[in-house]
């Protein structure tokens, strides 16, 4: 098969948001879609429980991309609700942790990594998948703790494997709990060329070359579930396509708001 443009890898979830019936989710499927209203020709390797293929997979297959399932030993499962831009979470079930070998032959120039929390991706495996690609990393795999119940947010003591990463996707959230305050001498602290902080409704911050770059959004009142992940697919895709990271921050920021707002 020849290489691929752009790849994403990680759990599908079972969400429960407000209440509402289990639903799928994951940074897969929402980057997913992200990569569908781009119309890109991408490949997404997921992961979840043969029991809940039959109900998580069928959302992702319809969105027309080349999906790549591996069974996992459970499926991460999420109940949450929000006020605003402000989340509350709790983990019910953690997913399945990804080997090297789950990664083998996923042949593309960038890859998202979708993570979900800390280990789910071992630094072996980061390597491997960093081999002749360029790697996002989401910052869930840094400041989620592998455990069940009430998030908490506690930033890995090791973070060593970012030095195969090119991005580093955080929400404001996961950025402050990290290094306080968002500026860009702190993000830089990371060692990844590129960090994204996105701020829910008022856009994202884009740290790259010692500057510090602010990209506003209009304001929604919105679920916004997902919007993060949509926000790293279509960033690496732009990035992919040879875009600076300023203009590929702004290109992915107009891309979420239009599949929030259906305009997409």
């Amino acid at each position: 098969m020849p290489t691929v443009r752009v790849a994403v890898v990680g759990n599908l979830s079972l969400d429960l948001v407000d209440g509402g019936r289990p639903r799928v989710g994951g940074p897969p499927y929402h980057a997913a879609r992200a990569l569908a209203a781009l119309g890109v020709p991408a490949v997404v390797r997921v992961k979840c429980a043969e029991a809940d293929r039959s109900l998580l997979l069928p959302p992702l297959e319809e969105l027309g991309l080349s999906i790549e399932w591996r069974p996992g030993e459970t499926t991460a499962t999420y109940a949450f609700s929000y006020d605003g831009d402000v989340r509350a979470m709790e983990v019910l079930e953690l997913g399945s942790t990804w080997s090297a070998d789950d990664v083998a032959g996923l042949d593309a120039e960038w890859i998202h990594v979708g993570a979900l929390f800390q280990g789910e991706f071992p630094h072996e495996t980061l390597a491997a998948l960093g081999e002749g690609a360029q790697l996002s990393f989401d910052g869930q795999g840094l400041v989620r703790p592998a455990l069940r119940g009430p998030l908490v947010l506690k930033a890995e003591p090791e973070p060593c494997f970012l030095r195969y990463v090119s991005v580093l996707k955080l929400s404001e959230e996961e950025a402050l709990a990290l290094v306080g305050e968002l500026d860009e001498p702190r993000l830089s602290t990371f060692g990844v060329a590129e960090v994204l902080v996105t701020l829910g409704s008022r856009g994202c911050v884009v740290a790259v070359g010692q500057q510090l770059f602010r990209v506003p959004a209009d304001p929604l009142d919105l679920d916004p579930t997902g919007a993060g992940d949509a926000f790293a697919a279509a960033y690496v895709v732009e990035r992919s396509r040879g875009l600076a990271p300023l203009e590929a921050a702004e290109n992915a920021t107009q891309l979420v708001h239009d599949l929030l707002t259906g305009a997409r």
